[in-house]
């Protein structure tokens, strides 16, 4: 069975992009600094590009949620496989994700979060699929709302592959 990408977001767009959530961020977070939660190991990438567009004080922390295996659909089980390293009690905390699909991973972790207490709580994901939503999950910010479709590049990935393409492609398989 072949895989074949094809680019739905080229890298051009999705820099842009990027540039104007940050702006965005900029201004919301005037004056604060902003306690950013990297969920692993898809939004890496665009933490990253994120974090440079980022003007305020930006501090990072990692975690790593599972909720895939190998499949391309959510197994509806979420483990946490890294927890985070410091408290995120009193801060301005910023979860940023690279994809929002059923919502059921994203909707058990910011729960989790909020019950540790920090003082605002809010999510950044760089694509999010509506169509496929289970559980209603608030995103404060997104790049692109995308159709059903599997995607991978820039942090996404099929089986571990693909996540260091600079677009966002479909893949498909004959």
């Amino acid at each position: 069975m072949a895989e074949h990408v094809r680019v739905l977001k080229s890298e051009e767009v999705v820099d842009a992009r990027i540039q104007e959530i940050g702006e965005q961020i900029n201004k919301d977070y005037a004056g604060k600094q902003i306690h950013m939660i990297c969920v692993l190991k898809g939004g890496a990438f665009f933490m990253c590009e994120l974090a440079k567009r980022i003007t305020v004080p930006v501090s990072l922390d990692f975690m790593s949620v599972s909720s895939y295996g190998s499949d391309t659909k959510s197994s509806g089980v979420v483990k946490i496989v890294k927890d985070l390293d410091e408290s995120i009690q009193g801060k301005d905390v910023l979860v940023v994700e690279d994809i929002i699909d059923s919502g059921r991973t994203l909707s058990y972790l910011l729960e989790m979060l909020r019950d540790r207490k920090p003082n605002s709580l809010k999510l950044c994901t760089l694509l999010d699929k509506p169509s496929r939503r289970v559980v209603d999950v608030d995103v404060n910010y997104t790049g692109f709302q995308i159709p059903d479709e599997f995607v991978v590049g820039y942090g996404l990935d099929y089986d571990q592959r693909y996540r260091n393409l600079p677009y966002i492609g479909v893949i498909s398989f004959d």
